[in-house]
């Protein structure tokens, strides 16, 4: 539920026409870069209590610190955690959906062509520095038959990081293509004549 971040990263507010003012009990939206929350939590068993999250570059953390004997450890800890995270991962994005990955022909279609898109975004959470060594493998064909409709799968993408497969995403026909009958074929021809004609 992302939108609960909205609330969750608001340090100060006030109620009643401003005659009760709120503050986040999380010092850490304040002064933490990216902090999106999250709770805050005490009692005389549990101690001081904090579920902190944070988002930068497209990585979201979540560190969560439990009985600690005081308000300033809990934020510290809860800081180191999500420092430790931010400084040794990222998210790598593999794919985009939508985007085009190859012109495919159609044969035996009344269009010569479809694209070949992905059908979903993909990524990962990777140390940093091992998105060198991820590798694409791409089972596509060049040519298929008629009838195509949009949104049919045609191949796929397959993403991997040292031999183990990380992410798999579906290539699909971006629009129909209808198959070419002794009708279409002639409403063609007499399209081309009459263009012909018209010059």
């Amino acid at each position: 539920h992302p939108s609960i971040t909205k609330y969750t990263t608001i340090y100060m507010d006030s109620l009643r026409d401003g005659k009760s003012q709120l503050v986040n009990t999380n010092k850490l939206i304040r002064n933490y870069k990216g902090a999106t929350g999250l709770k805050t939590g005490s009692t005389s068993i549990a101690l001081y209590n904090l579920s902190a999250s944070a988002t930068r570059d497209d990585l979201s953390l979540i560190a969560v610190i439990l009985k600690a004997p005081d308000t300033k450890i809990r934020f510290a800890e809860a800081q180191k955690l999500l420092d430790y995270g931010f400084a040794n991962f990222e998210y790598k994005k593999l794919a985009n959906k939508g985007d085009i990955v190859k012109d495919i022909i159609v044969d035996k279609g009344i269009e010569t062509n479809v694209n070949g898109i992905l059908e979903e975004d993909s990524g990962i959470l990777i140390q940093k520095g091992q998105d060198k060594s991820i590798e694409q493998q791409l089972e596509l064909p060049t040519m298929i038959s008629s009838p195509v409709e949009q949104g049919q799968i045609l191949g796929t993408i397959t993403y991997k990081l040292n031999e183990q497969e990380i992410g798999k995403v579906n290539i699909i026909a971006d629009k129909s293509v209808a198959k070419i009958s002794t009708f279409t074929m002639i409403e063609n021809i007499y399209s081309k004549w009459f263009s012909l004609l018209r010059i």
